[in-house]
């Protein structure tokens, strides 16, 4: 392999000789360890016996007959290994590990992993070196602590849903579980970020990251309208609090979203409608202006708009240099000519369930191979692999730790 400067050779991955320990399940955590798994980081999942990742079950649909849809979608590039950790030599197991691992990421009630004697204060003195992060759906102390932390729960207690859907319809959900997936991505960046420290130190530390705290610092313009001018949000439906026009209009067929976000543009914007008189017009003389005179201003848009197709439309958006774009369904998402050209949808192949379709990972790197190298894993696929390889055990060692329930 070609070596760069440096010593470290061309298309190794970033996170190439990291080993993760994950504890986690359902959402935020897989998500996280499998960004850090597309980077080339070891990712051993730990998983209760004979149950696993809730999200295995949470079909349908299937790939085979027994993984779900929803847990290939987020556990790839993984090793799956059971411990049971109602069993001491489990906890035994778990804490050889750790003494080879670099990172622990673990979302089980707070102060469950002490009481199991496999906390960070146990763990830190094991391998100093370890970088542990915690996520809950409230954090580790505080009136919320021992809340069951779900998706849509903080989501509806931190804001977010008092603010999503028609202006006088019902608060509504988001149509992806977006908290999980934010918390996910915060907590790859502040892992990876401890891990950069680290080498300056040589000491790991602990990460702690929760639901609620990552869907209010999301709040970002919404929540600082309130917070500077006082402003209790409503519900919008596709429109913006701050910027009009910006928000989906009918054409002759079917909905299409732009958004004019300068005076620049709002004048392209009144040429590409054939209404120039509107730039001059002093209720619609500048975003202030529009936003206090939206509904007049929605009226003439829907008109001019409704006059044209979506995509007699679009070209002359484009050509005008304004975003704009169709909302597609997963049918045209999946067979969009840009999705296509990224390279989004990848293929991978599972010993046991064949091929299946993924997205996969949205960065690239000029000089790291990154992507998906292992497909999601059956309920226990690693353990021989993990216990001989790292641990050293042998072939009846293990029946036995099988016949005792332990893995």
């Amino acid at each position: 392999m070609e070596v760069k400067d440096g010593g470290i050779p061309r298309g190794q991955p970033p996170l190439k000789g990291i080993r993760v320990i994950d504890l986690t399940r359902i959402i935020a955590g897989p998500y996280c360890s499998m960004i850090m798994g597309d980077l080339g980081a070891e990712i051993i999942k730990v998983e209760q016996p004979k149950i696993g990742d809730e999200s295995r079950a949470w079909g349908p649909p299937w790939v085979g007959e027994s993984v779900s849809a929803y847990f290939v979608s987020i556990n790839r590039n993984k090793k799956s290994l059971t411990l049971n950790f109602k069993r001491p030599q489990a906890l035994e197991i778990f804490k050889d590990l750790v003494k080879q691992a670099d990172v622990v990421v673990e979302n089980f009630r707070p102060g469950t992993m002490d009481e199991l004697g496999i906390g960070y204060e146990d763990l830190q003195k094991i391998n100093p070196r370890l970088v542990y992060c915690d996520m809950t759906g409230y954090g580790t102390d505080g009136p919320y602590r021992d809340k069951p932390g779900v998706d849509v729960i903080v989501s509806a207690i931190g804001g977010l849903m008092s603010i999503t859907g028609e202006p006088e319809g019902e608060p509504v959900k988001i149509g992806v579980p977006l908290i999980d997936v934010l918390t996910g991505l915060y907590s790859f960046g502040a892992i990876a970020s401890a891990l950069y420290l680290r080498e300056q130190t040589g000491k790991g530390q602990r990460i702690s990251i929760n639901l609620l705290a990552m869907q209010v610092a999301t709040l970002i313009n919404i929540g600082s309208n309130y917070l500077i001018g006082g402003i209790v949000p409503r519900r919008w439906g596709s429109a913006h609090p701050n910027i009009t026009p910006y928000e989906a209009h009918r054409a002759k067929d079917e909905y299409l979203i732009f958004g004019v976000i300068n005076e620049r543009m709002w004048k392209s914007f009144c040429r590409l409608l054939g209404t120039d008189e509107l730039s001059d017009d002093p209720r619609f003389a500048h975003n202030s202006k529009r936003i206090e005179n939206r509904q007049a201003l929605n009226e003439i848009i829907d008109r001019k708009i409704a006059e044209k197709t979506v995509d007699e439309w679009i070209p002359l958006f484009d050509q005008a240099g304004i975003p704009c774009g169709p909302i597609n369904t997963f049918d045209r998402v999946f067979s969009d000519p840009q999705v296509l050209h990224l390279g989004l949808v990848r293929e991978v192949e599972h010993l046991h369930y064949g091929k299946v379709k993924v997205v996969g990972p949205p960065a690239t790197f000029s000089e790291s191979a990154i992507g998906i190298q292992n497909p999601p894993p059956m309920l226990g696929e690693h353990n021989h692999e993990i216990l001989t390889r790292l641990l050293g055990y042998a072939e009846e060692e293990i029946t036995a730790l099988q016949e005792q329930g332990v893995i």
